[in-house]
């Protein structure tokens, strides 16, 4: 299920919303109705092998030839491409009066010639979800499929990332909600020295502290959705739910391990995979050591 959670979030968070947002009514009409209908899912290629957490550092290239875009680069571990019939790709598009990169958002039908989708990664956990490199080679779209405002690229999918955040955090809040469920459980019939060892102060201490971290992580993600629900500003509080809810779970699920004992590193069990899948959300979407510096230029640092 974590794989799955993953794809509809990258499919609605990232992939739909771009278009969403910063689409034109054609562009609405034509590539967004398909996936709001179910009949495709969505796919968003922002990171590349230079340019992951230094999103600035996009080395992927938009030219304007005539009527057309050619687009030249590559994109790593992008989620649903291989189910998608289009993928919004971010590229450098000129530069501004500073000699700056003027990153853009286009819109690029998985069919078109020159664009090479490979699925071979092999990843420690999450595998049910698709994840992609994307290579672009003379790749060439109509003008028309620029996405948004050309000057406003780097704007726009940061705007993007921060709703994405959200939909994380509250992945994270399930895993972190599953390992808990599942260790809570098997304190109650693991029999050590004649009891089970939910009566141990050490084992009480860990499941109070892992029932409260899930709580307060819950409310975050709560807080961040009714905010962006209600048109105010998000983006400080997406990184708080994002942070604390991708923490939360890797915590929950290490500690959910550590109460099942030697059992918690079965398969069988499979609090070892929570771990597993939880990792990649400190990760994905922004690491851990990103949030922390979203939420500091927030504070005014």
């Amino acid at each position: 299920m974590r794989g799955t959670g993953l794809s509809y979030a990258a499919a609605v968070s990232l992939g739909a919303s771009p278009i969403y947002y910063f689409g034109t009514e054609e562009q609405k009409q034509k590539y967004l109705v398909p996936i709001t209908t179910g009949e495709t899912l969505a796919a968003f290629g922002l990171t590349e092998p230079n340019a992951g957490s230094d999103a600035g550092g996009t080395r992927t290239t938009a030219v304007l030839e005539g009527d057309e875009y050619v687009i030249n680069g590559e994109k790593t571990w992008i989620t649903n491409a291989s189910y998608s019939r289009t993928v919004t790709v971010t590229a450098v598009s000129g530069k501004d009066p500073k000699g700056k990169n003027i990153i853009s958002a286009f819109i690029v039908p998985t069919n078109t010639q020159g664009l090479t989708i490979n699925s071979n990664y092999e990843k420690m956990g999450v595998r049910a979800s698709n994840t992609c490199e994307i290579i672009l080679d003379n790749v060439r779209v109509p003008k028309e499929n620029l996405l948004g405002d050309p000057d406003k690229g780097f704007k726009q999918f940061l705007f993007t990332l921060d709703g994405g955040r959200i939909s994380i955090a509250a992945l994270a809040v399930g895993i972190a909600q599953a390992a808990f469920d599942r260790a809570l459980a098997f304190s109650k019939e693991r029999i050590q020295f004649g009891k089970t060892i939910s009566n141990f102060q050490a084992i009480q201490f860990k499941l109070a502290d892992m029932a409260m971290e899930i709580e307060l992580a819950r409310n975050m993600v709560y807080k961040a959705a009714w905010l962006k629900d209600n048109k105010k500003p998000f983006a400080k509080e997406a990184a708080y739910a994002k942070l604390f809810a991708s923490e939360t779970a890797f915590r929950a699920s290490n500690q959910a391990i550590q109460i099942h004992g030697g059992s918690g590193y079965m398969r069988e069990y499979e609090v070892e995979r929570y771990l597993r899948d939880a990792k990649l959300l400190e990760i994905g979407e922004g690491t851990s050591e990103i949030q922390r510096l979203v939420i500091a230029r927030q504070l005014g640092c």
